[in-house]
């Protein structure tokens, strides 16, 4: 069955609006989805462009960010002046440990304000405890749950 190129179209534009619904940069996440879709493997800023409809400019900025969070590699091309982007073949294992060392700073901050504030019965002081124990939960857990998607990953 061929490849349908218009409902590709239409999932990488819905996927990225979810993506930007969830707090994801609205070109980064579109840049990401037409990756995930290429059969080729990678593609150039020019062929991003083509792809999406949208300026050079607006994709460097995305695979700039793409980039800068462990998503996205670039690969020079040799013989052109055109680099290549592409994904890593674990994509969502790398951006999920690459974020990992957030959520150990982000609860001891939390931690930091629930002290500043002193008084654990306030509004505010809750919801930073409850922040606080939210990501000490995820520092906790995510190394298990990368651990668990690698065997699962691995085992076909």
């Amino acid at each position: 069955m061929p490849r349908n190129e218009q409902a590709l179209r239409d999932v990488v534009e819905q996927s990225a609006a979810v993506l930007t619904g969830a707090g994801f940069p609205k070109m980064p996440a579109r840049v990401l989805m037409a990756l995930m879709v290429s059969d080729e493997g990678g593609l150039t800023a020019h062929e991003l462009a083509e792809r999406l409809g949208v300026s050079a400019a607006a994709i460097s900025g995305a695979v700039r960010y793409l980039q800068t969070v462990g998503i996205v590699r670039r690969l020079a091309q040799s013989g052109s002046r055109r680099d290549r982007y592409e994904l890593p073949e674990d994509t969502w294992y790398a951006a999920m440990t690459s974020q990992s060392p957030i959520y150990g700073v982000l609860a001891g901050l939390a931690e930091s304000a629930v002290t500043a504030i002193d008084d654990p019965s306030s509004a505010a002081g809750a919801r930073v405890d409850e922040m606080a124990r939210f990501y000490r939960f995820l520092d906790a857990r995510l190394p298990e749950l990368m651990a668990e998607w690698e065997a699962l990953r691995n085992s076909g």
